[in-house]
């Protein structure tokens, strides 16, 4: 049986020879079709592993608390435009037994002058548990204490990106720096983050403590207000524990009454990634659907090519039979036919998909190739073939012998 099959496997590949064009053309539906399995299954995986590292830069098991919006008409406003949240808030939830650190912070917009060099940035205040609390590790130098949180020390910390836009590639650690006319030390530089939710660039940044961020650079008309709290919960107890817990400190000292709206908004990121992930799988399926429309369309191809050669072998078919060939004998032949042209196509597209994406990962995509979507590219690839080309195979095996003979 196995001689049979490997004298079909040769037969097909000497029938498919004869018309290499048709051929050709037939094989290119498949090419596309395994070819967009490959990148579709890539780009899938690729999203997914983004989002996996978003959620991480920005601190996975992190709880965002933002301060208030303004109400006006019945509309509105965007969280954290209102100064609800305090430094003494932050203290009193760090003290939380569900919360193992908590970090203030106030953000603003200005422009970072290195000698002719300048850069504008986004510069955060807060303390020190702003670092661990944050999932921020540094490159160079040190962070600052908690002395200088206390004295409103003029030190300055550099995310890559501002570090390589003021400094270029010379050590930075030392230098000054002004913003807004006042002069900071640079005490240490940021391992890169990379880009964020939205795309924005997380290494565009500058952190000092959040008392000299106050005291020179914001000028805020509330004194001692906070934009945001970020907290990192315990792992002796559950988020949910800890969101509660923190919902009801705010509540009882903003002495906001019972039934009454909060002033302030608490986030769980997690969330945020559990539903970003719930998209993602969305968008997976809806991926495989194309790719699998693809393998369709190239298998249909397949079916069309295999019945056209069977209306021309015809006479071929009944010769065959008349010299002793059975029914499972010409099915096999056609079917390897089919086979073959299945996994020519399938091992083009998969050289063309893994192509594409090694293109797609020089221009900073995140495209992984495994070796198991490769194999079940080209497995589907092959099945497809096998159950396209069973009926025109079917069809030649059914044909009467003396009937066969008398086509011209």
């Amino acid at each position: 049986m196995n001689v049979k099959i490997l004298a079909a496997g040769f037969e097909a590949i000497s029938a498919l020879g004869a018309n290499r064009l048709r051929s050709t053309l037939t094989i290119i539906g498949m090419v596309i079709g395994v070819s967009s399995v490959i990148l579709m299954s890539g780009i899938g995986q690729g999203a997914k592993l983004n989002i996996a590292k978003s959620i991480s830069s920005l601190g996975a098991n992190q709880l965002n608390i933002m301060s208030g919006a303004p109400s006006s008409g019945g509309f509105r406003g965007a969280s954290g435009s209102l100064p609800t949240l305090t430094i003494g808030d932050a203290q009193a939830i760090a003290e939380l037994a569900s919360i193992g650190k908590a970090a203030p912070l106030i953000s603003i917009q200005a422009q970072l002058i290195a000698g002719a060099a300048n850069k504008g940035v986004t510069v955060t205040g807060s303390t020190t548990d702003y670092f661990s609390v944050n999932s921020m590790t540094l490159e160079l130098g040190q962070a600052f204490t908690d002395a200088e949180v206390r004295s409103g020390a003029n030190v300055v910390i550099l995310g890559s990106t501002a570090r390589t836009e003021l400094f270029g590639p010379s050590d930075p650690i030392g230098q000054l720096i002004r913003i807004q006319r006042q002069p900071f030390t640079v005490i240490g530089v940021l391992k890169p983050k990379g880009q964020g939710f939205g795309g924005g660039d997380q290494d565009n940044v500058a952190v000092m403590p959040i008392t000299s961020l106050q005291r020179r650079l914001s000028g805020s008309p509330f004194p001692g207000t906070v934009s945001m709290v970020l907290a990192e919960p315990s792992s002796v107890f559950p988020k949910g524990i800890a969101q509660s817990e923190i919902e009801g400190l705010l509540r009882q000292r903003h002495r906001i009454a019972p039934g009454a709206e909060d002033d302030f908004a608490v986030r769980d990121l997690s969330a945020v990634g559990e539903t970003l992930a719930t998209t993602m799988r969305v968008l997976s399926i809806l991926l495989a659907a194309i790719a699998t429309i693809s393998l369709m369309v190239g298998g249909i191809g397949i079916m069309n090519i295999m019945l056209v050669s069977v209306g021309e072998r015809t006479r071929e078919i009944g010769l065959r039979q008349a010299l002793g060939a059975n029914k499972w004998d010409i099915q096999t032949q056609f079917l390897a036919e089919a086979a073959v042209l299945s996994a020519i196509g399938g091992i083009a597209g998969i050289l063309l998909g893994v192509g594409v994406s090694s293109a797609l990962r020089l221009t900073g995509m995140t495209v992984p190739i495994d070796t198991a979507s490769v194999l079940m590219a080209l497995s589907v690839a092959v099945l497809t073939g096998l159950i396209f080309g069973w009926w025109p195979a079917r069809r030649a095996a059914q044909l009467a012998p003396v009937q066969a003979l008398r086509q011209q």
